[in-house]
This record gives structure tokens, sequence and C-alpha cells, in this order.
């Protein structure tokens, strides 16, 4: 409608590994690393000594005009949390999953980075989504609508 391509109003951002394993010399294959899948791209939840427990999520980002911007984050977790999320990944409890961590990727154009979330399972074929924050501008990011122009920094 507006004369620019769909890819321009509707944009998946998937970050491969969590920003601390990314700059860590072994990132995850580290020694005693556990991931869900071999591939990092596949895996939903990893465990990396020394670092942290890690799962996989969602963030929406509405965007004006109905579209969506959609990053595939890591949020760091505590480990009791990944024992309880591996427990029930792949069972119907796994829908009433909530968790709460720190997002380990940092987010553009926002500069958000190890900020407290909440996740909670919206669809159950999909990772968990986050879904609120105490962080004031986190909680913005997941409730307000954005102008288009912020895809231009993603670039």
């Amino acid at each position: 409608m507006c004369g620019r391509p769909v890819s321009e109003h509707e944009r998946d951002v998937r970050f491969r590994l969590p920003d601390p394993v990314f700059h860590s010399p072994e990132q995850h294959r580290a020694e005693g690393s556990w991931l869900s899948d071999p591939d990092p791209n596949v895996a939903a939840l990893m465990q990396i000594p020394d670092i942290s427990p890690f799962v996989r999520a969602l963030l929406p980002v509405r965007l004006d005009g109905g579209h969506a911007l959609r990053f595939g984050v890591w949020i760091a977790i505590h480990a009791d949390e990944l024992q309880r999320a591996a427990a029930v990944w792949n069972r119907p409890a796994y829908s009433a999953l909530k968790i709460t961590g720190y997002l380990a990727n940092r987010v553009e154009p926002w500069g958000l980075f190890a900020v407290p979330v909440d996740l909670a399972v919206v669809n159950p074929d999909h990772t968990p989504y986050c879904v609120s924050s105490p962080d004031p501008l986190f909680n913005d990011v997941l409730t307000q609508e954005w102008p288009h122009s912020i895809l231009a920094d993603l670039r």
C-alpha cells in the first residue's frame, strides 16, 4: 500500500548466541556446555559453564500500520529455571511455562541489554515470548507501537 516491499514492514531478527557466549573465547563449544540441539541456531536451551543457562525467547515489537518486528533473543535464567523448562519443553505442561530472567542480547535501536524480563508461552508451537518487564524502556518496547523508521537501524 505504501510502495515499500513487505520485507520492510515485517522482519525477524534472530540472535545465534547470547552476547556473553558470543564474546567468550570458546563460545558454545566450551567444555561442559550443553545445548538442546548441537546447532545453536536451532537450540532453544543452553547451559554454558561459568557464564549462565539460557532460554531462547521471542521479543515482539509492534510497528505502525499493524506490522511487526520479531527478535529471537536469548534470556539468561537461573539453573533451576533451566531444569524446570527442560522438564516440560515437549510436554503438555509447556503451555503453562513462565520464566523470569535477563535479556542476554543487546537489542537495538534501544540499547537494551541485561534488563529483567518475564516470559510466558503464548503459543505452544513457539518458544516463550517476552511479555513484560519492570524496566520502563523494555516495557515500552513491549507495549507501544513504533514507527517503521526503527527498521533502518537494523540494516
